[in-house]
């Protein structure tokens, strides 16, 4: 069973098409999370990263402690939402590749 060569190219360029939108979806993975006391606000990427850190006015007075344990706390719940939001993309292009690959041009 001898695909012609058209066809073959056609299937790689597919594939290589959806493998760039997968990198392209997991790199504009943002998320952004507030402190329940709106005193902090930090953005992660999809790897978890801090990309951003806002405090609300007068955060010094909390002490370094505490002001640490919210910026921890609201990073660590951001960096979960980003890790769930990475893992429904990597989800649907689990199943769309899949798909491609297995897909035959001849039906």
């Amino acid at each position: 069973m001898a695909w012609p060569m058209d066809e073959l190219e056609a299937r790689a360029a597919a594939q290589l098409g959806r493998l760039r939108e997968f990198g392209e979806q997991l790199a504009r993975i943002r998320v952004r999370e507030t402190s329940a006391d709106d005193a902090v606000t930090v953005e992660v990427d999809g790897n978890g990263v801090l990309l951003g850190l806002w405090l609300a006015d007068g955060m010094e007075r909390l002490g370094g402690a505490r002001l640490g344990e919210t910026i921890v706390t609201t990073s660590a719940l951001a960096a979960q939402r980003a890790f769930a939001a990475r893992a429904a993309v990597t989800e649907e292009f689990t199943d769309s590749f899949t798909e491609l690959v297995e897909t035959r041009p001849d039906g």
